[in-house]
């Protein structure tokens, strides 16, 4: 069974469905820019663990929903949790992690299991046809994560930025014996604390992100790049039933090309640098999907396959730009900075169906949309700075300048964590 008879979505009611989709992209939208600054004030994994009981819980209560209005109010509220815990998690990682396995975590490590969910979607869809029975099956997974709360530790970055070193230093000793590692006698030096301890006392904002010509014009940049990268990665996900065949198969065929998509990204960010590799992705995926249209129309399986290589590409761009935009942003407003490019990249989801919807008029201008936005969003990411094996920023004054910025001299707190990046000997694997 699906919603639509059941509470009568059809006829002059048929507008009630995709509103409710449109509600839960508002949902992340929200949670996008609120997730980002309660991270950054209460922690990453106090918000991390806070916002996935939200998205379990109201997912829970939502497969009791009586009505419509009832069902898509919870879905907003589980779409504010879902991306919050997303991005809570996703700048935890980033900012326990040494520089080698940050990139892994960040590409293979929550991509590729992402991938997997995606491809159990249609999966579970085929084998539970009754909407309630479907969603709690895809709920009750959220109950296995209970038991993290004892292994996941704090940020020892956040820590330190909040002035906790006797916290940060003790997750770093355990980190320390876990890896099997003699930590030194002294970790923090005392001068270096007291100049974080006297920054600590500063509060920062949503509005620090638009602080100097350099921070604003690399949130400018992260915002545009996001929203275009969003509106290509859901347009042609969105568009999946449109295409000839099976729709649970081309669903499942458009969820395993993000598998060899995550893993080229990883290798690329692994061996080459930032705003190359995502540029190179972007003009793939642009340039596949505007060639769709002179794709001849009886070769439908031709079609199928740009429109999967087109998603490949910005796929990849859509894994890789996680990465870049975490490492460009610094400690003090990393959460924020995040949060704020995926609050822009909601923006782009909630536009994307009515690119799909473009269809109706013109099979192939969606494609000629998307491809074109694409295109210019890789040229676009070629006037970031670049973030390969630099050190993570701790404080706004440490961020790489944007290209035609006046140039300002590292500090030698900046020295001293490049030095750490590159012999990351404590934090060297995952074992926390």
């Amino acid at each position: 069974s699906s919603l639509s008879p059941q509470w009568n979505l059809v006829c002059d009611n048929d507008w009630k469905a995709p509103l409710s989709t449109s509600l839960f992209f508002v949902g992340v939208l929200l949670g996008s820019f609120i997730s980002g600054q309660l991270s950054d004030k209460f922690g990453r994994k106090n918000v991390l663990f806070a916002t996935l009981a939200m998205q379990t819980g109201f997912s829970f209560i939502q497969v009791f929903s009586t009505s419509w209005e009832m069902f898509s109010v919870l879905f907003l509220l589980v779409g504010m949790g879902q991306i919050s815990n997303y991005v809570a998690a996703f700048v935890l990682g980033t900012e326990i992690l040494g520089q080698s396995i940050r990139v892994l975590f960040s590409t293979l490590g929550v991509c590729i299991f992402y991938a997997f969910g995606y491809m159990l979607l249609p999966l579970f869809a085929y084998f539970i046809r009754d909407w309630r029975m479907l969603l709690l099956a895809l709920t009750v997974p959220g109950l296995f994560c209970i038991p993290l709360w004892w292994v996941i530790p704090e940020s020892p970055r956040w820590l330190i930025s909040q002035g906790r070193f006797q916290e940060a230093e003790s997750i770093i000793r355990k980190a320390a014996k876990t890896n099997d590692i003699t930590a030194p006698d002294v970790i923090f030096d005392p001068s270096e604390l007291q100049d974080v301890d006297s920054q600590k006392q500063q509060t920062y904002t949503i509005l620090d992100l638009m602080r100097t010509r350099n921070i604003l014009t690399i949130t400018i940049m992260s915002v545009i790049l996001w929203m275009i990268i969003s509106v290509g990665y859901f347009g042609l996900s969105l568009d999946t039933p449109n295409l000839h065949g099976d729709v649970y198969l081309n669903c499942f065929l458009s969820a395993v090309i993000e598998v060899p998509a995550y893993v080229i990204s990883w290798l690329l960010l692994r061996n080459l640098p930032r705003r190359y590799s995502m540029a190179a992705a972007l003009f793939l995926g642009g340039c596949v999907l505007l060639f769709i249209q002179l794709v001849p129309s009886h070769l439908r399986a031709l079609s199928i396959l740009l429109v999967m290589l087109g998603k490949f590409g910005i796929t990849s761009a859509f894994s890789m730009v996680y990465v870049y935009t975490a490492e460009l942003y610094p400690t003090v407003v990393r959460n924020m900075g995040v949060g704020a490019s995926s609050m822009a990249s909601r923006l782009g989801s909630i536009l994307s169906p009515y690119f799909v919807y473009l269809g109706a008029y013109d099979r192939f201008l969606p494609y000629i949309l998307m491809g074109s936005l694409t295109v210019l969003s890789g040229i676009l990411t070629l006037f970031l700075p670049e973030s390969y094996k630099m050190p993570l920023p701790d404080t706004i004054e440490q961020m790489l300048l944007v290209k035609g910025l006046e140039y300002r001299p590292a500090s030698n707190s900046t020295r001293d964590t490049k030095e750490e990046e590159e012999n990351p000997e404590i934090c060297k694997r995952t074992a926390f």
